[in-house]
């Protein structure tokens, strides 16, 4: 075979793959846009409203647990109030407990924050006595009227799970505090509130139960 005849059959070949090659990669654009296409779109849902439930004033009924972790079984009584108002237009709320327990009189304070780009809930507690926020914040969100909310904390020396449970009601909300020293497989709870909305003549503020 000439040379002249291999250089007509090597442009021939060289000219097919420059025209297939551009309809090949359109069909392979084409088959990912199309699985892309077929690809459900996840949105996460906006959480930021989910404490409304909260806002106005509570008569609180707590039930304690005095000694948790310790295997005891005594538990204590008492009833206080808590007031809850939306603070950053509703991206926060701030809510304030006062309470005289069997052992001393409580007044507490509860920041919760919503996040935007997790979609959580930081929530951070503190009491007067300790004059700080307790740290590092509880985070979680709701699912179908029940939120959970997890952090570690040190328990006299022993690194330990908590969690926040808040059943969402307008009426009677309930929210349950357990601690966990096996990496969550248990739970102790340790502090029940019951909530009952306090309305016209009845209402009262956190500070009142002084």
């Amino acid at each position: 075979m000439s040379v002249s005849k291999h250089i007509r059959i090597y442009f021939l070949a060289y000219s097919l793959i420059v025209t297939l090659r551009p309809l090949q990669g359109s069909a392979q654009e084409n088959s990912n846009a199309a699985k892309k296409g077929s690809q459900p779109v996840v949105t996460e849902r906006d959480g930021q409203h989910d404490f409304d439930f909260l806002f106005g004033s509570w008569s609180v009924h707590s039930r304690r647990l005095l000694h948790p972790l310790t295997g005891s079984n005594t538990w204590v009584e008492f009833t206080g109030t808590a007031v809850d108002r939306p603070i950053w237009d509703g991206h926060a709320q701030l809510e304030e407990f006062a309470a005289d327990s069997p052992s001393g009189h409580i007044e507490g304070m509860t920041v919760r924050i919503y996040n935007v780009k997790s979609h959580q809930w930081n929530i951070y507690w503190a009491n007067q006595s300790s004059g700080s926020f307790s740290l590092p914040a509880t985070v979680g969100q709701f699912e179908n009227g029940q939120g959970e909310f997890y952090d570690q904390e040190d328990n006299n020396g022993r690194n330990i799970f908590v969690r926040y449970t808040w059943i969402s009601s307008p009426e009677s909300p309930r929210w349950e505090q357990a601690f966990s020293v096996d990496g969550g497989k248990t739970w102790e709870t340790n502090w029940i509130w019951t909530l009952s909305r306090l309305r016209n003549g009845s209402d009262k503020t956190a500070t009142d139960a002084r």
